[in-house]
């Protein structure tokens, strides 16, 4: 089978926990141990999130002087190149062999997209209401609740094209185990004189993976995180996991729109393709996921 795992940016910095590399290196290896477990015997492309890294980069990047500031496609691609070093040579390990390889990915949108006048997805840290409201007034960021915490919240318009599918397809068939579009893709734009160009948002890991998985024709999608199924009512004394959802389910359904949501309408559009299954569960029950012991399944039919 080919599959594609989108592997969370949580997934590698825990949620409030530490933020060291010491601690990514050893999550990266985690990750790389049950990624390991799904690539033999199937063609594996993996996807990486980034929200927490590229936030960390941005404040750091903050207290620069202005003029030697980057924009965050920059940061974007310093991450991938961070935690796909990481992955691949982990994954090495796990494996045994060299055939893993980092692709530095980037992902047109379009500038008129309204996502830029809506920020939603989230990235860096989080924080308490009172920190948040400091850090937005000193640097004019915006701010959205994540369960009880707070975070920064930046544009993340709908990806368009992966500029490098046929690259990563040709690596898919000469048998590497490819990380890609980490972070969603590195964002860029078509200018007005057809030239590309990097601009300011995060595109969203997941929505990027569904389009990667659509380009290669891919068999299944996976998308793990650092909760174990999508869950009715997350966050409330009364929250449900949900095993399975049928496609006409999601019509009445709603989920948070910087976090479960987007996983979950990636989820969607790439069962809506004829046979395919999405997956949505936890890193450390990979191939209880596949088995269809753990996580959500997503599918056009049941």
């Amino acid at each position: 089978m080919k599959i594609v795992i989108a592997l969370g940016g949580n997934a590698l910095i825990r949620r409030g926990g530490p933020t060291d590399l010491a601690e990514q290196q050893r999550n990266v290896a985690v990750a790389a141990k049950a990624i390991a477990a799904v690539a033999r015997g199937n063609q594996v492309v993996v996807t990486h999130g980034n929200g927490p890294q590229v936030g960390l980069l941005a404040l750091l990047d903050a207290s620069a002087p202005e003029s030697q500031r980057s924009t965050l496609d920059v940061l974007g691609a310093e991450t991938e190149g961070l935690i796909g070093y990481l992955l691949e040579r982990e994954l090495m390990n796990a494996l045994g062999h060299p055939r893993v390889a980092t692709l530095l990915t980037q992902v047109e949108v379009d500038p008129a997209d309204a996502a830029f006048e809506q920020p939603t997805k989230f990235i860096g840290p989080v924080y308490d209401e009172t920190e948040a409201r400091h850090m937005a007034g000193a640097r004019g960021w915006q701010f959205a609740s994540d369960g009880n915490r707070w975070r920064r919240v930046v544009p993340s318009p709908e990806p368009l094209r992966i500029l490098e599918c046929e690259a990563i397809e040709q690596l898919v068939q000469a048998g590497f185990v490819t990380i890609c579009a980490g972070g969603g893709g590195v964002p860029v734009i078509r200018t007005a004189n057809d030239r590309l160009a990097g601009v300011e948002c995060v595109v969203d890991k997941d929505r990027s993976s569904a389009l990667l998985a659509q380009g290669l024709h891919a068999d299944v999608l996976m998308m793990l995180t650092d909760v174990d199924a999508v869950y009715l009512n997350w966050g409330r004394d009364d929250a449900t996991p949900l095993r399975t959802l049928r496609l006409g389910e999601l019509k009445r359904l709603s989920f948070a729109a910087g976090s479960m949501g987007p996983k979950v309408d990636a989820a969607r559009r790439f069962a809506a393709t004829a046979g395919k299954r999405a997956y949505i569960g936890s890193l450390d029950k990979v191939q209880e996921i596949l088995a269809g012991s753990s996580g959500t399944l997503i599918m056009e039919t049941v």
